[in-house]
């Protein structure tokens, strides 16, 4: 049994649920929230038993009163629209957006709580695009970019288009640059065909993945392929145009690093982020070609360095 109103909600514990911690008794009330997502909730006390702050923890009995006393934001079922976020539309007509996304955004959030990413974006300026793809959490993004990398992101204004863009990525159709500024000096051009997974040690990093043994024969590996062709030296640093051929999270990243280049900047993956002045890492996705979904057309966008990045390739002199 539940009862609503704009920002309370509230049910009723029946039967056989009894006995159900009220962790996952919030993500059956509110499936939209990940496991993470309704115990964050539930810490920051939006969630009462009978009344008193519930724990994740807490074994329901039937009969139990469950009442919700929150930020209405973990109510919301897909991105909040983000009227103030500038972000530069490169491309756009009846079937395809290409979107030029800010380092200081990421590409979308996981709940109602994020207000700043490109899924808010779309949420306020194509509201059509709710329920394109197959996440509620991302209106029509067909890929993604690490929140500290600017550049490029493609998205569908369609299903059909969606579909059409997706299967593209995953034949490898799709063409995606990246400037990338890193440590060492680097030979003319290099291919890095890596397989990459999780790193157990730490769950915001991805890892090459070795030969497998005991539990890390189960862990899932990803092939991924990087090549990288130089485009000049200074001081200690190497500027590269990166072409990846996969779409694996962190893969530009983890590669540079593996090969004793890492990017500059880089929080993650032991890049100084303080270093030439930079709070991010210098990745910078400038350039995407597809075949148009409608007329098979091909389509090229490009996105020049962004004014931090910028001013980091003049202190070092490159010309580009």
């Amino acid at each position: 049994m539940t009862n609503e109103t704009n920002t309370e909600r509230s049910w009723v514990v029946q039967a056989g649920q009894q006995t159900m911690r009220l962790d996952a008794f919030v993500r059956r009330c509110l499936p939209h929230l990940s496991l993470r997502q309704a115990q964050s909730a539930i810490g920051e006390g939006a969630f009462r038993i009978n009344r008193r702050r519930g724990k994740k923890g807490d074994r329901l009995q039937a009969g139990d009163a469950v009442e919700f006393h929150g930020a209405p934001q973990w109510l919301a079922t897909a991105p909040l629209p983000g009227v103030d976020l500038d972000v530069v539309v490169r491309y756009e007509d009846e079937s395809v957006l290409v979107l030029d996304k800010p380092a200081e955004i990421a590409t979308h959030g996981f709940s109602g709580r994020e207000t700043k990413t490109l899924a808010n974006f779309l949420a306020a300026r194509y509201p059509a695009l709710h329920g394109v793809g197959t996440s509620r959490w991302e209106p029509g993004l067909v890929n993604r970019l690490d929140e500290g990398t600017s550049g490029l992101v493609l998205a569908a204004r369609d299903r059909a288009a969606f579909d059409d863009l997706r299967l593209q990525f995953r034949q490898g159709l799709v063409k995606k640059k990246y400037r990338a500024l890193v440590w060492g000096t680097t030979p003319k051009q290099g291919a890095l065909d890596l397989p990459l997974t999780h790193d157990p040690g730490d769950r915001r990093k991805m890892r090459i993945a070795s030969a497998p043994r005991g539990r890390a024969a189960k862990a899932k590996t990803w092939p991924a392929l990087t090549r990288f062709r130089l485009l000049g030296h200074a001081a200690e640093f190497s500027l590269l145009e990166v072409e990846i051929e996969t779409g694996v999270t962190h893969q530009i990243r983890v590669h540079l690093q593996a090969a004793g280049y890492p990017i500059v900047g880089d929080p993650l993956y032991g890049g100084e982020p303080n270093r030439l002045g930079l709070t991010r890492q210098f990745l910078h996705a400038f350039f995407l070609a597809f075949r148009h979904p409608k007329d098979g057309r091909e389509i090229g966008v490009v996105s020049p360095l962004p004014e931090d990045l910028r001013r980091v390739t003049e202190s070092l002199r490159f010309q580009l």
